[in-house]
């Protein structure tokens, strides 16, 4: 249940930037992740937030597992309000 919970927190901070980004820079990051790996440029609004979210994902300071588990543990209430709910339905067997 805590790993998904953390990928449920990762998700949501790069949700958070990519929301944020206007739809000019959205293009820039795409494009951006495109070069980097060699690929086409992408063709479709989906291809390009695909792109940028794993361009972010990639880049964004995100904690290790173990380091959010120890703070979560120790402050849960943190957390709440950056989880986007979809732990309840990606639990891997891992207590709380």
């Amino acid at each position: 249940m805590l790993r998904a919970k953390y990928h449920d927190y990762c998700s949501a901070q790069v949700a958070d930037i990519l929301l944020r980004l206007p739809p000019d820079e959205m293009y820039v990051v795409a494009e951006k992740a495109a070069r980097e790996r060699g690929d086409a440029p992408a063709r479709s609004w989906e291809e390009m937030v695909r792109g940028a979210t794993a361009w972010l994902s990639a880049r964004i300071p995100l904690p290790p597992f173990e380091a959010w588990v120890a703070d979560y543990r120790a402050h849960p209430e943190r957390y709440e309000a950056y989880l986007m709910g979809l732990w309840r339905s990606r639990g891997d067997g891992e207590a709380d």
